[in-house]
């Protein structure tokens, strides 16, 4: 008997750790409708064998959003740009307007060892995430079809003002949600969809 307690002790914590696993699982899936930002869109492009010369020049580049939409074109050398679509490539140009060249402290020692998912900066896709999720469902946002000056409208009215953004991340969500907004809502999960569609 006393035996029997600890196997069936440890069958139990077993059990409850592949269940954790298993929502932690589904709830990083929930949200995979919703496009790729820059951050992780430019992490990509750096970890798929992009030459040193051509890593320091993205992180130490300082360009408009047009500029570097035509680096990412011209430059072969970069394989993970080439793969990327047109919207994620304006995506990732918008990125790279607003956040490099990078501060100097922020930079890797090791470009080619980095983790550069955690070293960016965060994108319009975290920024929906983490403080448009905060006060409704996150369908409220994305299946909106805004221009950009009306994104930033919303964003200064009285209920969105305290929201705790600065003026340049504002702009740059604006400018993820312009681009990857607009989904339909057939495309939202249906645990999402409650709530509708409009502020």
């Amino acid at each position: 008997m006393t035996t029997f307690r600890p196997r069936v002790r440890a069958a139990l914590l077993v059990a409850g750790a592949l269940l954790v696993t298993a929502l932690a699982a589904h709830a990083a899936d929930v949200f995979d409708f919703i496009p790729s930002g820059g951050r992780t869109l430019l992490a990509k492009v750096l970890g798929k064998g992009a030459p040193p010369a051509e890593v320091q020049a993205l992180v130490s580049g300082k360009h408009t959003r047009d500029e570097w939409l035509a680096y990412l074109k011209q430059h072969k050398a970069l394989a993970g740009a080439q793969a990327l679509k047109e919207p994620e490539l304006l995506t990732l140009a918008d990125y790279l307007a607003h956040n490099m060249p990078l501060a100097t402290a922020k930079a890797p020692s090791s470009p080619t060892q980095a983790n550069w998912e955690k070293q960016l900066p965060i994108d319009g896709r975290d920024m929906a995430l983490e403080y448009c999720q905060s006060c409704h469902i996150i369908t409220v946002v994305i299946t909106q079809d805004k221009v950009k000056s009306g994104w930033l409208g919303t964003m200064h009215k009285p209920s969105h003002i305290q929201v705790k953004l600065s003026e340049e991340q504002r702009d740059a969500l604006a400018d993820y949600l312009v681009i990857n907004a607009n989904i339909p809502i057939e495309q939202v999960p249906e645990d999402l969809r409650a709530g509708g569609a409009t502020y």
